[in-house]
């Protein structure tokens, strides 16, 4: 953990301006020009929902930490990306966050399906003992093919019925294939990976990557009287640090949001035509489950009622994609 916490120092030093140039930058599919739209830019970044460490929560399954200072930041990756989908969602990936100003009330609703609360359906408490089925125990540093399992089974058992794709890698010739990912992939959501920084949530067309750390330590927020919640400290409001794509671990996992069906099955022949043509693959599409892999097991619930469900369960309803072969194929 020290040589991380190294890492992410030298990281934080570099680089910190942005660069007067024509490339065009790209931030979760969408492309911004960096010499006459850095506003814009900067303001697209800020208006992701940033989840770090938090402390002075109540304590995971009752008697576990109420930190997850050193050990979370993976689960935090995995938020920032389901949150992300959820935003393309319910408000459009066109939707701009601004500092006090009153939000939609999905919004408010998505933001408190995160809160450390283990009534919250997406909490810390419920990716936590939800990994406990993946074999890691409360309190235990995540990978990112884990994360990717435990969100998986929390969207399956509240009924998604949009899809949100993890691809999880461990492969040291995928550095290349992320880039092009990032570029042609226009419904990209996050990007997590092994060594820190570990939340990528943007690219552009040069080696570097722009990042939202979760390494930072915040006091935990709860619902306020009038019903909603604080948001300031949930959105990066400093200026966004980058990195050199070579520094990231190729153990990753990258998250792509389909709305409806035609998006999965345009996102399916992008990836055919785009990524997988070459000899060396990162991950395969196949039509059907493989026989030679072990028969899906829907995950069970949890035993606490968790709020925010109803807010995903009550949506208008779209054409349903068969979620357990998607996942299922996917998620190698």
């Amino acid at each position: 953990l020290s040589k991380y916490e190294d890492q992410i120092t030298i990281f934080t030093d570099y680089l910190e301006e942005y660069p007067d140039t024509d490339e065009l930058v790209w931030i979760l599919g969408k492309q911004h020009l960096l010499k006459t739209e850095k506003s814009k830019l900067l303001s697209d970044i800020s208006a992701r929902l940033w989840f770090t460490y938090r402390r002075k929560f109540s304590p995971i399954g009752g008697t576990g930490p109420s930190s997850d200072a050193g050990w979370g930041c993976m689960l935090r990756c995995g938020q920032m990306m389901l949150a992300q989908a959820l935003i393309c969602r319910h408000l459009g990936r066109d939707w701009s966050w601004e500092k006090q100003k009153e939000q939609p009330k999905e919004y408010q609703r998505i933001l408190q399906c995160f809160l450390d609360r283990k009534d919250c359906c997406y909490s810390i408490h419920q990716m936590a003992q939800m990994g406990v089925g993946e074999g890691k125990s409360i309190g235990e540093w995540f990978g990112p093919n884990t994360v990717a399992q435990v969100l998986k089974k929390l969207a399956l058992f509240d009924e998604w019925n949009s899809l949100a794709v993890y691809v999880s890698m461990d492969n040291t010739v995928v550095i290349e294939d992320i880039k092009k990912m990032c570029r042609v992939l226009p419904l990209s959501a996050d990007t997590p990976g092994d060594r820190p920084p570990d939340s990528l949530t943007a690219s552009n067309q040069s080696d570097e990557l722009i990042f939202l750390d979760p390494h930072t330590t915040q006091t935990f927020v709860d619902t306020e009287e009038n019903g909603t919640v604080n948001d300031q400290t949930f959105h990066c409001l400093q200026s966004p640090q980058r990195m050199n794509i070579l520094n990231l671990d190729p153990s990753v996992a990258l998250g792509f949001f389909c709305k409806e069906e035609k998006d999965f099955d345009n996102w399916c022949s992008l990836v055919q035509k785009e990524i997988l043509k070459e000899n060396l693959r990162m991950f395969e599409l196949v039509q059907k489950h493989p026989s030679h892999w072990p028969p899906f097991v829907p995950p069970a619930k949890p035993e606490v009622t968790t709020t925010g469900a109803e807010f995903i369960d009550s949506t208008e309803q779209l054409e349903e994609f068969d979620l357990e072969e998607d996942f299922e194929i996917l998620s190698v």
